[in-house]
């Protein structure tokens, strides 16, 4: 629906209801084999795809279990699958977001987080996030609640946008780059080179139950990849939580010979104290990266304050949407951190196109072999912005919002609500008590 004349920045109209989607793949027009149906779970692919770990494996936190150590999905890497967001206006403008959580997310969104959302002007994301954030804090804090936070909140980001005819990254500051590098997250570090992608990284394969065996195929496996692009073309290595302190150390020295950009999220996620301990350790032969599996800004703090990486990597749709990506951001800057965030496409890029600490951004491949590449996001949005000789520009995100069109082919909503329970909802939030105006403290 068009915006009015009359829709003043000033008195935006009112979120009317909120949504919450999955993916049915099985009411999905594309071909059941089709992998661009994956939307925001990058993990819900075919068996034989590379982030699944087909032909190699990926070292990941059950390598040590033999019976889920083959491919990644056999433990349930992509078992809650995505969730996406509508948040309608009274206008009929509809924002969108997404993340993982899947169902039980819908749940959470449906019954719970709507309550903070629905009658609310779109412009109050500090509140509506505060709101939710509190509201959940019994039970959530991290993980899955924060997931459904975040679609939530980057839902009405999007909405913003489009009622005041603006791209996000205008709504955060305005541009401070028309350009953004962009490195690749791949099987084939090789076609990355070949695409103009200004670095690369790829899975470790094995991890320390592999033994010393595992050890030097993952030297031979990164050295190998080291002689197909030369001696300097930036190269990474990811390890998804996988190792310990002593086999990082031994690992990193081990690959010093070979040009190694950085080593990333190697230790599990609340294993700070270890983090701080290989940074002590490895004396700078290589960068330290993790934050992926972080979650808002108490949990990068603890990251600032114990010195533990050289960068930090949320996921914009995980760690709880724009609202807190940005406060963390800005957090960073007083610790002249720099932020590269994982993955998160589109939602990423308007993000650091607003910030000077975020100057490189990840294009995680989604291509079956690595051979080409493919969105992100699937089959989600028709028209997901692709690096181009690995840049992002801005003309490419210039359209209000994040300038992104959902494809429902396929989204069912699980938890559907009555108009009338939303409409119960809206009429509590115009109206709310009035605030005692006394000392606060």
């Amino acid at each position: 629906m068009k915006l009015k004349e009359e829709d003043s920045i000033l008195e935006l109209p009112r979120i009317k209801q909120v949504r919450a989607y999955i993916q049915d793949k099985k009411k999905s027009s594309l071909p059941t084999a089709d992998t661009s149906t994956q939307g925001a779970d990058c993990h819900d692919v075919e068996d034989q795809h590379w982030i699944n770990g087909y032909p190699i494996p990926i070292a990941n936190p059950m390598s040590k279990y033999t019976q889920y150590a083959k491919f990644r999905k056999e433990w349930g890497i992509n078992a809650l699958g995505s969730v996406i967001v509508e948040v309608e206006a009274e206008n009929g403008v509809c924002g969108v977001g997404v993340s993982i959580g899947g169902a039980p997310a819908c749940y959470l969104i449906e019954e719970h987080l709507s309550r903070f959302v629905e009658g609310q002007r779109p412009s109050a994301v500090e509140l509506i996030w505060d709101q939710m954030w509190r509201g959940s804090m019994n039970y959530g804090r991290k993980g899955l609640a924060i997931q459904a936070i975040s679609a939530v909140d980057i839902a009405i980001w999007d909405l913003l946008g489009k009622l005041r005819r603006a791209p996000v990254y205008e709504l955060l500051g305005g541009p401070v780059r028309e350009v953004l590098p962009v490195y690749c997250t791949t099987a084939k570090p090789e076609v990355a080179q070949k695409l103009g992608f200004v670095g690369a990284k790829i899975p470790c394969p094995y991890g320390p139950s592999e033994g010393d065996e595992g050890l030097r195929k993952n030297v031979e496996f990164f050295k190998s990849k080291r002689e197909l692009l030369g001696p300097d073309y930036p190269l990474s290595l990811d390890c998804y939580m996988a190792l310990s302190v002593p086999y990082t150390i031994k690992l990193a020295k081990a690959l010093q010979p070979f040009n190694l950009k950085w080593i990333e999220e190697f230790l599990q996620p609340d294993d700070y104290a270890g983090y701080a301990e290989v940074k002590k350790q490895l004396g700078g032969i290589c960068l330290l990266t993790t934050g992926e599996h972080e979650y808002t800004r108490y949990g990068f703090k603890q990251l600032l304050d114990m010195d533990c990486v050289d960068i930090l990597q949320p996921d914009v749709t995980w760690l709880g949407g724009i609202t807190e990506a940005r406060r963390v951001v800005a957090m960073c800057q007083a610790y002249d951190k720099l932020v590269i965030p994982h993955g998160s496409s589109v939602y990423s890029y308007h993000l650091q196109m607003s910030f000077q600490n975020t100057p490189l951004a990840e294009f995680i491949n989604l291509h079956p072999t690595g051979d080409d590449i493919s969105p992100y996001l699937g089959g989600l949005f028709t028209d997901e912005p692709m690096p181009h000789g690995g840049k992002i520009h801005l003309s490419q995100i210039s359209k209000p919002g994040f300038g992104i069109t959902l494809n429902k082919d396929g989204l069912v909503r699980p938890y559907e609500r009555s108009n009338e329970i939303s409409e119960r909802q809206f009429k509590r939030n115009i109206n709310p008590a009035a605030p005692k105006h006394q000392m606060p403290f």
